[in-house]
């Protein structure tokens, strides 16, 4: 029922293309997974993002959970039949959701801000803008994670039995192990006590997911340990001799994108060669290519639909925001290398002007351009590995090796 099998490995790295097959299909990857947070992709379509070359999606299991749409979903026969489609698809344990609720707000780092607060400019380090740091909204002990849920106030609990039952109700083909996000600012002797509070909560997960009828699904086990050696290489330890079907790895992922890179260079040989690894909530240019080159198979992200509600689109080298005067009467198009309907038939002057004027349709375009430019991305990664030239590819890309 489910399969990662590695079709061709990179000759100078360890990049590799691999096929993995679930009971909704099969993904060829390295593979981007776009998040369809709520059930629904922001600004385009299931079909769309199929066309430009998605083979999966994610799903986030702590929004189905907190409102209580997870009953509605077990109702109509799980997550396929309500949004009825016939993808593979993943959801994530609601561990990122406590750290978010919880550290996050407390140490002012996220999504919204950044998960490498030591790239902030001087001034914008969380530590030196107390005014920005919020309460934390959740409380961890070792049962599971109680906390106030920003729409309501109302106070909720979410632990490893309760997340694997409600990701067995939701029914995507993959699913991830309960899990502590500790903060890129906790100390060791904090994440220490998390790791091993996270190892106990991964039996627990499994336990769970052994309960009652088998599913057709795939459990994954997470990697956290924060930004030090000893802890990633005991969590690789210990997650991979449980028998998860492949392993997710979590963050926090250091200060900085540097950090990221040596964690990920400790941590990916020493897992089991011939399952699928993820790199959870991240998904930029540079860290697909630097994740690929470290045997990262699958990332998902929610940058491509984000960064276009902001205005930003995707370029060969970089990004640019359209809401910039710059762009007021550029006729160029968004990429002049992409091959995307938005880059044909439009200019950069019409999309900047639909964003400045608020109109969706301008989001719309944008949203179809980001993913687009990532799925045909990934679409590359996989050929140039095929032909020994991923480093050739990377370069052209990042302009360097």
């Amino acid at each position: 029922m489910f399969e990662f099998r590695i079709l061709k490995k990179d000759k100078r790295t360890r990049a590799r293309v691999g096929v993995l097959k679930t009971p909704h299909g099969v993904v060829y990857t390295p593979a981007f997974v776009p998040v369809a947070t709520k059930g629904a992709l922001r600004g385009i379509s299931f079909e769309e993002a199929r066309k430009f070359g998605s083979e999966i999606f994610m799903i986030n299991t702590f929004h189905f959970y907190v409102e209580g749409d997870y009953k509605i979903v077990k109702k109509f026969g799980g997550l396929h039949k309500f949004l009825n489609i016939d993808y593979p698809l993943m959801t994530d344990s609601g561990g990122f959701q406590v750290f978010s609720l919880g550290f996050g707000l407390e140490h002012g780092v996220g999504k919204i801000s950044n998960m490498f607060p030591g790239e902030n400019k001087p001034g914008q380090h969380p530590k030196d803008n107390p005014a920005f740091i919020k309460k934390n909204l959740v409380k961890i002990t070792e049962e599971g994670a109680e906390f106030k849920y920003y729409k309501n106030g109302k106070k909720l609990f979410l632990d490893a039995e309760t997340s694997i039952k409600t990701q067995k109700q939701l029914g995507a083909d993959i699913i991830f192990a309960f899990d502590e996000c500790t903060s890129p600012l906790s100390d060791y002797e904090y994440t220490k006590k998390s790791v091993e509070r996270t190892h106990r909560w991964a039996v627990r997960s499994f336990n769970e997911f052994e309960k009652g009828p088998k599913t057709k699904q795939a459990l994954m086990g997470i990697i956290q340990g924060g930004e030090f050696k000893d802890l990633r290489e005991r969590a690789v330890e210990f997650i991979s001799s449980l028998p998860f079907f492949g392993f997710g790895i979590g963050g926090p992922l250091g200060q900085s994108k540097k950090d990221m890179h040596k964690i990920l260079d400790w941590t990916l040989p020493i897992l089991p060669e011939g399952k699928p690894k993820h790199l959870l909530g991240i998904g930029d240019v540079d860290d697909i290519f630097n994740g690929v080159e470290r045997g990262i198979d699958t990332f998902d992200c929610v940058n491509p639909t984000r960064l276009a509600r902001h205005g930003t689109a995707f370029i060969r080298g970089g990004r640019i925001n359209l809401k910039s005067g710059r762009y007021v009467n550029d006729k160029n198009p968004i990429d002049k290398n992409c091959r995307c309907r938005v880059c044909r038939d439009y200019s950069r002057a019409y999309v900047s002007h639909l964003i400045r004027e608020w109109e969706i349709y301008g989001v719309m375009l944008l949203v179809e351009h980001n993913l687009f430019y990532i799925l045909n991305l990934m679409e590359e990664i996989r050929r140039s590995i095929k032909e020994d030239k991923f480093l050739e590819l990377k370069k052209k890309y990042l302009g360097r090796g």
